[in-house]
């Protein structure tokens, strides 16, 4: 009798305070991008909890301790998130655009794949043309509520500067192609899906065509389509074959949440 075995790979960046390895001359960065936690043990709860029982007393507890307990303030574009329309534009494909709470669920659980970007450099645009050459490289033909990820190994480098500024990103053309495939759900393990902001300012100084400016976001002002951020382990996958899980947090009329994706794989 054959057994099905299954393996999960957590997708997930951890949520935390601070950035890491950040130079004196980019801490500014923690600003925006790094939430803000404070540790509650089980001894600074004590009286909250005696309070919310009328009549017990510390001694009442067990070792005398309470329940411990977290406090953050933090944006919802910190850590592994999903993007929504709404934050890329008011409206999507003529329409108000929807707000993360809005996403239909069964997007949010199917087939996965992986598209290799790793020979990439970092601000290289991907297109649709690098997109179908990994296609058939795989020899895997997308189809409609596939979830693609793009891998460029920018995970690697978690917790340094060069996680923020040195990826390849997709563009307008590449995003609309995918959408195009009836795809509704991309992801990178970068930390933005489209290239780094000083490649884009640098290219638009140089051009002045505002078109390169957050092209790959933009696109959903023409498309619908939802976004992970922050993703990792896509190194530890296969190119198909797989599920992914990724449910957003249920965040009334928010631009994005927070998400624990996660592969599964039926190994036989």
């Amino acid at each position: 009798m054959m057994t099905t075995k299954i393996k999960f790979v957590d997708l997930s960046l951890e949520i935390k305070e601070g950035l890491g390895d950040l130079p004196p001359e980019f801490k500014y960065l923690e600003e925006g991008l790094s939430a803000k936690i404070k540790h509650l043990d089980h001894k600074d709860n004590i009286s909250l909890m005696v309070s919310s029982f009328p009549g017990i007393s510390p001694e009442n507890l067990p070792d005398g301790l309470a329940w411990a307990d977290d406090l953050l303030t933090i944006g919802v574009h910190m850590g592994t998130h999903m993007d929504a329309p709404w934050h890329y534009h008011p409206t999507s494909e003529g329409k108000k655009s929807k707000t993360i709470d809005e996403i239909p669920i069964e997007y949010c659980f199917s087939d996965g794949v992986v598209l290799d970007m790793t020979h990439k450099e970092s601000g290289d645009l991907i297109s649709s043309k690098d997109i179908q050459e990994v296609l058939q490289k795989i020899k895997y033909t997308l189809k409609p509520l596939d979830i693609v990820l793009i891998r460029t190994d920018a995970d690697k480098f978690w917790d340094t500067l060069k996680y923020w500024t040195d990826y390849p990103g997709v563009g307008r053309e590449g995003t609309i192609w995918l959408i195009n495939q009836g795809v509704k759900v991309v992801g990178t393990d970068a930390s933005g899906w489209d290239r780094p902001f000083h490649f884009q300012a640098k290219e638009f100084r140089e051009t002045r065509n505002k078109n390169l400016i957050w092209e790959g976001h933009y696109a959903g002002i023409e498309r619908e389509y939802y976004q992970m951020e922050k993703l990792t382990n896509l190194d530890k996958l296969p190119p198909y074959g797989f599920k992914v899980s990724c449910f957003p947090i249920k965040i009334l009329k928010a631009s994005a949440a927070w998400v624990r994706p996660v592969a599964i794989i039926e190994k036989f």
